[in-house]
């Protein structure tokens, strides 16, 4: 579940690299910047089964202090950026230590693509800082919008081969989710929190999620529910086969820190 900023941010920085004429000029480097954790729970087991990496300032504020200040012409340096500070930090606080939990950690696209931002390179630094890549899971937003597949699934393709996992971040509010899972073939999806928080009132939502789900479970795919909040939507959720949950039900993003969960479930009942 990527911040509401930062995707917006992504979006700007694509429509400036498409339609700017850059001298080549860099008006400056990368500012510093640090990562919050937000947990994803199965609620069967009450196990944590991973942490989403979030973009956070040095002193903890919101992302938008630092995406403000990243220049356009370093948009992709600042992706790879990104992932390797996740997993250094997630290293510091202990993530090593948590079993065979997983770090998801946003990937934009068309920046993987880039050179700059060079998903190979992750790689390599996981590598020598001794993150096991088997642990690793790549976040995609669905937005077919900005995706050059023809690029970027060979790439995705020969990170599977080291044991990374590729899941679709927002699934069902991009533009075509239905044909990206089937060319794409992801381990993982996350439902789009705002399709979680409109099945409380809308029975489309509710028919719609319930298809996602099955057709995820025949085809072996992971389903995590994002922006849980309630008791009532977590055992919605739960009933309808989505064990995996991420939201402030369980735990709000904690700065430098992965957090602990505590929350009461009745016995998990399928079917």
């Amino acid at each position: 579940m990527q911040d509401l900023e930062y995707q917006y941010w992504v979006r700007e920085q694509e429509r400036r690299l498409r339609t700017a004429s850059h001298s080549g000029r860099v008006r400056g480097g990368i500012p510093k910047f640090s990562m919050a954790f937000q947990p994803i729970v199965n609620v069967a087991s009450g196990a944590i089964y991973g942490y989403e990496s979030l973009v956070r300032s040095e002193s903890g504020d919101s992302a938008h202090s630092v995406l403000s200040r990243v220049p356009t012409e370093h948009f992709h340096t600042f992706d790879r950026a990104c992932r390797s500070k996740a997993m250094s930090e997630a290293i510091r606080c202990g993530f090593l230590e948590t079993g065979p939990t997983r770090l998801c950690v946003n990937v934009n696209p068309n920046a993987a693509i880039n050179e700059a931002s060079d998903l190979r390179r992750t790689c390599d630094e996981a590598a020598e800082m001794g993150f096991p890549l088997e642990r690793l899971v790549l976040e995609l937003v669905e937005d077919e919008e900005i995706w050059d597949l023809a690029k970027l699934k060979p790439i995705i393709d020969e990170y599977r081969e080291y044991g990374v996992k590729v899941a679709m971040d927002d699934f069902g509010a991009g533009y075509s989710g239905l044909k990206l899972l089937s060319r794409l073939k992801p381990d993982v999806i996350k439902l789009d929190m705002a399709l979680v928080h409109a099945m409380d009132e809308d029975r489309t939502s509710q028919v719609i999620v319930k298809a996602i789900v099955q057709a995820c479970f025949e085809l072996g795919i992971v389903t995590i529910a994002e922006g849980v909040e309630r008791y009532d939507q977590a055992m919605r959720l739960r009933d309808m086969g989505v064990v995996f949950q991420q939201g402030y039900y369980f735990a709000r993003p904690a700065f430098e820190a992965l957090p602990t969960v505590q929350f009461e479930l009745p016995e998990l009942q399928i079917g």
